[in-house]
Parts: C-alpha cells; sequence; structure tokens
C-alpha cells in the first residue's frame, strides 16, 4: 500500500470526513494494514571490510579456525572447559534477580494476553442483582403527596460485539506480538547475563595475572633501588642512580592500587550478577585454566537474522506495528453488539420471585464513527509513523549486529597477531633471563644483571597476559555475538493466535 500524502488541518472538519475517507479505502481496496513483513535487507558476502581468513595466526601454539555456515553454540561458555566458569554461569541464570524480574513481567504480559483474547472474542456474561428502597415527587392532582416503594430485580445479561472488521482480532496480534518482543528480550537479557559473567571472570582472572606480575616487578624494582642504596653508601654509583632506581620502584607500585581497584570492582560486580551480596564475590580463577576454544562458528549473514534475538525482537515489534495499523483503520467501520437479558424482577420480593416477574430483554445496536474530530484518521496517521519508525528500527538493528560480528572477527585476528608477538616477546626475555642466570651462577655476571633481566622478561610477560586475556573475551564476545540457533532458546516465543482460550 503506498502510503498517502500528508493531509491538512483544519480548525473545523466537515462532519462525514471519516465515512469519506472510509469510502476512499473501500473504493482503493487498500488492505488495512501492512504485512508486518520484514523488509529488505543486506545481505553481503562477508561480515567485514574484507573476507575472514578461514584462521587466526597460531598464537601461543594455538590457531582458532571460523567455521563458516555453523551452527551457533546455545551454552557457548562451556567450550572453555572450566567447570567452575560453568557453576558461575548456571548459579547467575538461576538467581539474579533482574533476570527473575523479567520472566515475571513477560509471564504477566501472557495472562494480559489471554485475557483480553478472551473479553474481545466471547461473549460477556454478568449477573446482576439489586434491592432498592424508592422515593418519588408524588402527585398532588391524584392526591398521592409522596410515592415510596422498594424494587427488586436480578437477572443475566449476556453482550457480544461480532469482530466484522478485525477490530479486536488485529489489537490481540498487536498485544500477542508484543508478548513475543518481550520473550526475545528476555532470551536476550539471559544471554547478555551469562555473557557478562563470563567476561567478568575473564577479567578477574586477567587482571589477577597481572597484578602477581606487577608485584614481582615491584618486589624486583625494590630490590634494585636497596642494592643501589648500599653501592651509593660504599660511592660504587652516583646520586642520580639510586634516585632512578627509587623512582622507578615508586613508579612501579603506583600501578598496583589502580589494577587491585578494577579487579575488587569486577568482582563486586560479579558478585551481583550472581544474585550475591558483594561480601559473597566468588573466588579468582586462575587465567591457565580456561581452554581457547579452536573452532568458533561463523553463522552466515542470511541466517544471522534468525539466530540474534535482538534482530527477532525488532521482527516482533514491526508485526505489532503491522496489526497496529490494521486496528486503528478498522475502527473506522461499523461495529455491531448484540445484547440479551434474562432475570426477575418486582415491586415486592414475592411478586419478584414469581411467574409474574419474569423479565426478559434483547437488542442490537450498530455503530458507525462519522465524526470524532479527526482523532481516528489521526490514530490511523500516528500508526502508520509508528510502522515506519519499527520497519526503520528493524533495518538498524540488522547493520549494528553485522557490524558486532565484524567487529569480534577482527579483534579475534588481531588479538591473535598481538598475542604471537607478544608471547615471541615474552619468550625471547625469558630465554635471556635465564641465560644470564645461568652464567651468574658461573660468577661471569653481578646479580643485578639478573635482576635488569627479569625485568625486562616480567614487562613482556604483561604484554602477553594482556593479550591472552583479551583473546578469550572477544572469543566469548564473537560466541555471543552468533546467537542461538532457531529453537534452542530456553525461552520460546509467544504464540500469535489469536483465537479464545
Amino acid at each position: 500500500m503506498k502510503r498517502s500524502a500528508p493531509m491538512k488541518t483544519f480548525a473545523l472538519q466537515r462532519p462525514l470526513l471519516s465515512a469519506a475517507a472510509l469510502v476512499v479505502l473501500l473504493a482503493s481496496g487498500c488492505a488495512f494494514g501492512p504485512d508486518g513483513a520484514p523488509p529488505v535487507t543486506p545481505n553481503p558476502a562477508h561480515y567485514g571490510v574484507a573476507a575472514q581468513p578461514t584462521q587466526t595466526v597460531a598464537a601461543q601454539g594455538v590457531a582458532q579456525q571460523f567455521a563458516v555456515g555453523a551452527q551457533p553454540v546455545p551454552q557457548w561458555w562451556t567450550q572453555f572447559d572450566s567447570p567452575a566458569l560453568d557453576a558461575l554461569v548456571e548459579e547467575g541464570l538461576a538467581n539474579s534477580p533482574n533476570l527473575a524480574a523479567a520472566d515475571h513481567s513477560l509471564q504477566a504480559a501472557r495472562e494480559q494476553l489471554r485475557g483480553q483474547i478472551g473479553s474481545s472474542l466471547l461473549p460477556t456474561v454478568d449477573a446482576i442483582g439489586t434491592a432498592q428502597r424508592q422515593r418519588a415527587p408524588g402527585i398532588p392532582q391524584l392526591g398521592v403527596d409522596k410515592l415510596e416503594y422498594n424494587l427488586f430485580a436480578g437477572l443475566v445479561e449476556v453482550r457480544y460485539s461480532f469482530d466484522i472488521f478485525g477490530a479486536s482480532r488485529l489489537n490481540n496480534a498487536a498485544l500477542a506480538s508484543r508478548v513475543n518482543l518481550q520473550a526475545f528480550q528476555f532470551e536476550a537479557a539471559r544471554r547478555a547475563l551469562a555473557a557478562n559473567i563470563v567476561a567478568s571472570v575473564l577479567g578477574i582472572a586477567t587482571l589477577h595475572a597481572q597484578i602477581d606480575t606487577t608485584q614481582r616487578l615491584v618486589d624486583i624494582a625494590n630490590a634494585q633501588a636497596d642494592d643501589l642504596q648500599k653501592r651509593y653508601a660504599l660511592g660504587a654509583v652516583s646520586h642520580t642512580d639510586l634516585l632512578n632506581a627509587q623512582q622507578s620502584a615508586a613508579a612501579l607500585a603506583a600501578n598496583l592500587p589502580g589494577l587491585q581497584q578494577q579487579a575488587a570492582a569486577m568482582r563486586h560486580a560479579l558478585a551481583v550478577l550472581l544474585g550475591r551480596s558483594p561480601d559473597q564475590a566468588p573466588s579468582d580463577l586462575d587465567l591457565a585454566s580456561f581452554h581457547l576454544p579452536q573452532q568458533v562458528p561463523v553463522v552466515v549473514p542470511s541466517d544471522l537474522l534468525k539466530t540474534r534475538p535482538d534482530i527477532e525482537a525488532a521482527g516482533a515489534a514491526l508485526i505489532a506495528a503491522s496489526a497496529e495499523v490494521g486496528a486503528a483503520t478498522a475502527q473506522m467501520y461499523p461495529s455491531i453488539t448484540l445484547s440479551a437479558g434474562l432475570g426477575q424482577g418486582g415491586f415486592s420480593w414475592p411478586v419478584a420471585t414469581s411467574g409474574v416477574g419474569a423479565l426478559w430483554a434483547i437488542g442490537a445496536s450498530l455503530t458507525q464513527p462519522i465524526f470524532h474530530g479527526g482523532a481516528l484518521l489521526a490514530q490511523r496517521r500516528a500508526a502508520v509513523q509508528s510502522y515506519d519508525a519499527a520497519n526503520a528500527s528493524y533495518r538498524q538493528t540488522v547493520l549494528a549486529a553485522f557490524q558486532d560480528v565484524a567487529d569480534r572477527l577482527a579483534a579475534l585476528e588481531h588479538d591473535a597477531q598481538a598475542l604471537d608477538a607478544a608471547g615471541t616477546s615474552a619468550q625471547t626475555a625469558q630465554g635471556v633471563y635465564d641465560d644470564t642466570n645461568a652464567r651468574y651462577k658461573l660468577g661471569a655476571v653481578p646479580y643485578y644483571a639478573v635482576r635488569q633481566s627479569e625485568q625486562q622478561w616480567r614487562n613482556a610477560s604483561l604484554d602477553a597476559i594482556r593479550y591472552r586475556g583479551a583473546r578469550l573475551s572477544d572469543t566469548a564476545a564473537l560466541f555471543q555475538a552468533m546467537g542461538t540457533p532457531p529453537g534452542a532458546g530456553s525461552t520460546n516465543a509467544a504464540s500469535t493466535n489469536t483465537s479464545a482460550p
């Protein structure tokens, strides 16, 4: 359906404006609303600027392979071969208050959907009972000063509105899609929680390794400064050499509090993710205990639309907006309501319960909107604009998903390259340290030369630690970016079936 040109707004509109618009819609054969199909999105041959390689470089003896076309791994955190990590993720998924709140909100939305379907598509039946004592003005002409009487009545009333033009069905379909949206958002929240727990655990392990190495560097620097202090007292070194050594030791020591603060903050955050208080944060895990997955699935771009909960949520929002356009259009069409009542009534209890007190009523009403101050047309235009916004949001969500995957693939490739270089540097520096230490034992070099070579080794090791942590974290992020295989999510989306329960 082509979008109509913007309508000019008048201070006073003709009474038959809505009816005229209705005739135009009928004459043009226009559908009540868009079909809700996702818009055409790019289908790139690969995610990034250049095609991703089949595997990364071999860093620390491990080359990760990109399995293009493979299905995502539902419980991807198990690929790190860490039972302790698996236990933390399962604990968080079971105990997170945020996830529990989202789950209850989803269940509430499903119950509201059931209630709306039942009230809109099934007849309503109500039992009504009244007992009144009334006084009415008298009739002086007839010599009656006042009228006082009792009124007893009891009846069952049935009402049913025919959904001829589908307004109720479309409203139900819109709400069902909104429930689907919440279901996909809940699944996205579950996956984000698992990813945040893994990222926190890996980040803490990386910081813990950095802290240990930095502490060793501080100890070496302090020992070097103490040695120079003694040599300065003997006049073997200058005062400048001593000050430089002391400044170097102090600068290294200044790095420790920042690392320790980062680790403490991440431990507190991890405890909250697990549903614990910060004082109950779990113990740190060793960075060396994590196995780097060698096979990483890479879903093809066309299939990513079916595996990412955020894209599915955007699709559900688009379907809901489409149904809301149809519902806003159907409001301009006639509606028919039937009602019937059966009961007993009278001015005294014996009469109300006798045969002469039988009451019944049956009726039908037809309502055709004619003039609502332009509200119905404005509501439909607003619904169309909301649909267009949902359409654009869907396209943006798809593009953002492609970018997310492209960034993760590039990060893994570059992490491997950086770790390979840093690992080679650390391995070479360790070789120098081992050689210098051996020469010291033979008396060929002084001990401060051993300290200097160890400093070089530890500094090179810090870079290797950071890049190893980044490689593990970016691997987890890529697993997360791939989504979940269709039908493998823990939360099924609500059915869009709008038939009565």
